[in-house]
């Protein structure tokens, strides 16, 4: 039955995943525009953050588009299909659920931010 049950699941993931990587594509939205030396600095800022991310997960999907829509270029990485990813997330935070934002402060420390809404929350106060 555990069998039936997975591979179900993983069915349902591979007929869906594409759907929602189409949704997200075709609902990309508008981008902030800022000055050039505005832009720069966000740019700058950025620099110290990664987006530990897989593709297909709704949560991610969802800091994505924020991301998109503050004009935010945040370095994203794979977790799902690169072992090295997957491992720094493991050691960082103890888990390797997603999406999970890495930031590193400018005295070198570094802080996890785990959960789509924080994440949200944290660009939003941060960019917007």
């Amino acid at each position: 039955m555990k069998t039936v049950i997975r591979t179900f699941f993983r069915t349902l993931r591979l007929v869906l995943g594409p759907v929602m990587l189409l949704k997200e594509r075709l609902t990309q939205p508008t981008g902030v525009v800022r000055e050039a030396a505005a832009q720069a600095s966000v740019d700058q800022q950025c620099q110290s953050l990664a987006l530990y991310q897989f593709s297909t997960c709704p949560f991610c999907i969802k800091v994505r588009q924020e991301m998109r829509s503050l004009s935010l270029p945040i370095e994203k990485r794979d977790a799902q299909h690169h072992a090295a990813n997957r491992d720094a997330l493991l050691q960082g935070t103890g888990t390797t659920k997603v999406p999970c934002l890495k930031i590193t402060e400018a005295n070198g420390q570094t802080r996890w931010l785990q959960d789509s809404a924080a994440i949200v929350a944290y660009l939003r106060e941060r960019f917007a």
